[in-house]
């Protein structure tokens, strides 16, 4: 029996859709984890922030961790490496970009803490580094897992020890997400460092730069069908400046103004939507994407301090602690 013209031509418009729709998922969303970590002479960053992070990325490679392993609440395995410093210290949680690496995005953080004295946890966010799945779901599902690493600190360091959670680029959005969420008391402060005000706002912007030439909102409905179909989130499930609303801490938001790939309004809007006593908003003059600790060494150093120093203030947390001679 012969099918009808029209339901030809609908079954190769469905299969073509399905098509485009999966195409899309594989460039936007889809990862294969990798261990490998560039280093800083291979990354992808100005000469000049390149020197800088040179020391920082030797300082890293030289300090010994602790892998640590947890499930997400969905069954994804996760990974970090887990830097002590000092018994009883604050502890900074620092979640890398899309499709970043957490010794490379994480560096600055990393650097920042480090100096103050924290004990620090680099997780690898899921379909990166030692973490399993394969669809980076733009903060989606990384909420959770943010989420989740805070209640293993809570666990594993005890209740009176402070948290802070803190990102880089998709990873700013990620602890930004989180903040909506019910996160453990003893996190006192967040640090978003250029996220993007929702993964629909960010993959609406980009899309035209990864597939050229096609009209944003086609390609845009067509790979958020990939997303929900094959990566089994949704785009629009998650809006960053709604959990900056909703957020019980202060958040630290910084933002180059020259910053072409996550653009600097996004991070006013973010800041707009904050309403916690104690939150700040330092720009980076001149500052690309995700550089500005580099940029700006100085005032980033300063005013994240400050605000670290003001939250754990806020808890009645002295540190460094006293020494007993004082």
């Amino acid at each position: 029996m012969k099918k009808h013209p029209l339901l030809k031509l609908a079954a190769a418009s469905a299969a073509a859709v399905l098509g485009a729709a999966y195409g899309i998922y594989r460039v936007a969303f889809y990862q294969k984890p990798t261990v490998h970590v560039p280093s800083p002479a291979d990354m992808p960053t100005r000469e000049c922030y390149r020197k800088a992070m040179g020391p920082d990325a030797d300082a890293l490679a030289r300090d010994s961790f602790t892998p640590v392993h947890i499930t997400a609440q969905d069954g994804t395995p996760l990974a970090a490496r887990y830097y002590h410093h000092a018994d009883g210290a604050p502890l900074a949680i620092i979640f890398h970009g899309y499709r970043g690496y957490a010794a490379r995005d994480g560096l600055g953080g990393y650097t920042l803490c480090t100096k103050l004295g924290y004990n620090v946890l680099l997780p690898d966010q899921r379909a990166h580094g030692y973490s399993g799945g394969h669809t980076i779901t733009m903060g989606v599902k990384e909420r959770y897992d943010a989420r989740d690493w805070a209640v293993w600190a809570k666990s594993h360091f005890g209740p009176e020890v402070p948290i802070f959670l803190m990102g880089v680029s998709m990873g700013a959005a990620t602890v930004l997400l989180a903040a909506g969420l019910d996160l453990p008391a003893n996190v006192c402060g967040i640090v978003a460092d250029c996220g993007y005000t929702s993964p629909r706002a960010i993959t609406r912007k980009c899309l035209p730069e990864y597939l050229p030439g096609f009209p944003v909102g086609p390609t845009y409905a067509i790979g958020r069908l990939g997303a929900i179909l094959f990566g089994h989130f949704d785009p629009e499930a998650a809006d960053c400046e709604a959990a900056a609303a909703q957020s019980k801490v202060p958040i630290f938001f910084v933002h180059g103004d020259t910053d072409d790939f996550v653009p600097y309004e996004m991070g006013r809007q973010n800041y707009a939507a904050c309403h916690v006593k104690g939150s700040r908003f330092l720009t980076v003059h001149g500052a690309a994407h995700a550089v500005s600790y580099y940029h700006d060494n100085p005032a980033y150093t300063a005013q994240a301090t400050a605000f670290l120093q003001d939250c754990l203030k806020r808890r009645g947390f002295v540190w460094p602690k006293p020494t007993e001679d004082a």
